[in-house]
């Protein structure tokens, strides 16, 4: 299977003048939906993951120190510029999001939108995002995923060899993901298209603990 960090940001850097046109309109009601749903307060360090071109930014508070990373630097590029023009005190930077340059317990948000289905490792990359998020923090994932209640089937899996090369994994499962990382799940709704897109709101520790 064609999923690797440089093949990533190979195909991340020529889809990037159009990306735009296709995940602007089509994803803004679910990127907002999920963003809703995070406890905003005044000053947080808020980290995005696979930030893209910055299509998040406009749902979110502008009294945050807001640190963007992305694998391709044409997105990263992108992102600076309508970070820019939208007012943000910001850091863009390009960067694997299974190796993250930030020491543990850094940030108070962690947004990965659109970027678990795309990681060759999604583990490594949820490991990551729990050891920099606060023992507090917020975790904020938006994307498409296969049921909970049971794996993908044979015809999935062999189509799933298609479309992971090219755009995404179809097969990855939101709850056992984000579990095996540690993370409990405190809210978890589709967002698009039935239930294939979902967004989920989750923390290190037990709510009420």
């Amino acid at each position: 299977m064609l999923n690797t960090t440089a093949w990533n940001r190979l195909r991340y850097t020529l889809y990037a003048p159009a990306y735009d046109l296709v995940a602007d309109r089509v994803f803004r009601r679910a990127r907002r939906q999920a963003l809703e749903a995070v406890d905003w307060s005044l000053g947080q360090r808020v980290l995005i993951l696979g930030a893209g071109t910055g299509l998040d930014l406009p749902y979110l508070p502008r009294d945050i120190e807001l640190h963007g990373t992305d694998l391709s630097p044409a997105m990263v590029e992108r992102f600076r510029v309508r970070a820019d023009e939208l007012g943000f005190d910001f850091t863009a930077r390009e960067m694997d999001a299974e190796h993250l340059d930030y020491p543990d317990g850094y940030f108070d948000v962690v947004i990965m939108h659109l970027i678990l289905a795309v990681m060759p490792d999604p583990a490594r990359g949820l490991a990551e995002a729990h050891r920099v998020l606060s023992s507090d923090g917020q975790l904020c994932v938006m994307d498409k995923f296969q049921p909970d209640s049971h794996r993908a089937g044979r015809g999935r899996r062999v189509l799933n060899a298609v479309t992971s090369a090219i755009a995404t994994d179809i097969t990855r499962q939101a709850r056992p993901l984000l579990e095996d990382a540690g993370f409990f799940i405190m809210r978890d709704e589709p967002v698009m298209m039935g239930s294939l897109f979902r967004a989920l709101l989750a923390c290190k520790q037990r709510p009420g603990v």
